[in-house]
């Protein structure tokens, strides 16, 4: 199974080590998702810009792992959609983002540069 990561699950980022057992696939841009900054994580959900991000191949205790992390939030439903590397999970953010800074370029690494609203 595979599993895209768009923020702190990301190379060098504050919760890779939850990557560390996962092989990564690749990178890509997924088009019809929007990025907003939630403070310390992103919030990305469905609408008109795109989404950078990385596709791992990982075994179900990883993905447990992720829906425990996940989950303690309860910020975030997880959907399979289709990537260049196959169908993988994505987490969802579940609420409203109206009131949120959107990160235009969709690069949660950019966040900071000139990319946000």
């Amino acid at each position: 199974m595979r599993i895209i990561v768009y923020g702190s699950l990301r190379r060098k980022q504050g919760n890779s080590h939850w990557m560390t057992n996962a092989m990564l696939l690749g990178e890509c841009e997924l088009e019809g998702y929007e990025m907003y900054d939630l403070g310390h994580f992103p919030a990305v959900v469905p609408g008109e810009g795109k989404v950078f991000c990385e596709v791992y191949r990982i075994n179900s205790s990883i993905l447990a792992e992720l829906d425990e992390l996940k989950s303690n939030s309860k910020d975030y439903r997880r959907e399979l959609i289709q990537t260049p590397f196959g169908s993988a999970w994505i987490y969802i953010y579940l609420y409203s983002v109206d009131s949120l800074p959107r990160i235009k370029c969709g690069d949660w690494l950019k966040r900071d540069q000139e990319c946000s609203e």
